[in-house]
């Protein structure tokens, strides 16, 4: 047992003596512990101290000296807007975010192209980051519900149920939610966050910047104040 730890171990037993005993060391009101270790110990710990302290030193610099790093930045999530690409990629799984996402894009974009389908899905996602959206994807994709024709995503609020009879659409526009929720580019539609068929032609559209057309749909920005 080193002289510093017998120390310590007087200084831990004084202070746990009731206030009212009779005890050999005496506490002293200051914090500073010279005052009741006196300071041939103080001197004692001190020289331990430093030389402690010096072969901490010369242990963490070794230590240093041999770290080799093993993990690998992340890389950046990279998607090609084909079929061939999204074929190759494993089934898809997750959690309310991922099965809300997959959702609307079974119902608002199952019938357009690869692109398309990832351009909707940004356009969720761009209002998730947005603070003029509710922050989860299942709050922007059920904005509005209850509704009838008052919400966000009509398929949410058209009266009619959502049934799920296209399996092979399903798997592939959940491959495509994994890849969007896990961090692919968001470079489609330049930060749209409304989008409209090219069969309608609403009033809000006449105020926002059209970003992008793609496939069946426009894309459009929110107008800056």
């Amino acid at each position: 047992m080193t002289l510093r730890t017998l120390a310590l171990n007087a200084l831990i037993g004084a202070a746990a003596l009731p206030f009212g005993a009779q005890a050999d060391v005496t506490l002293s009101t200051s914090n500073d512990p010279n005052a009741f270790l006196g300071a041939q110990v103080s001197q004692l710990l001190s020289h331990e101290r430093d030389s402690v302290m010096a072969i901490e030193t010369d242990t963490v610099a070794q230590v240093l000296a041999n770290f080799k790093p093993t993990a690998k930045p992340m890389a950046p999530v990279q998607v090609e807007y084909t079929g061939a690409f999204l074929a190759e990629q494993p089934a898809a799984s997750g959690g309310e975010n991922w099965e809300c996402l997959t959702q609307a894009l079974y119902f608002e974009a199952r019938g357009e192209s690869v692109k398309g389908q990832f351009a909707v899905a940004e356009v969720i996602l761009n209002r998730a980051s947005s603070s003029q959206f509710p922050d989860s994807v299942c709050e922007v994709v059920n904005q509005g519900t209850g509704k009838k024709y008052q919400c966000q995503f009509t398929y949410t609020c058209d009266g009619r149920a959502e049934v799920i009879n296209e399996k092979k659409s399903w798997t592939r526009l959940g491959k495509i939610a994994r890849l969007m929720l896990d961090g692919a580019p968001r470079r489609l539609t330049d930060g749209a966050t409304h989008y409209h068929t090219k069969a309608v032609n609403p009033r809000w559209a006449r105020a926002f910047p059209r970003t992008a057309s793609i496939g069946v749909h426009y894309f459009y920005r929110m107008p800056r104040a």
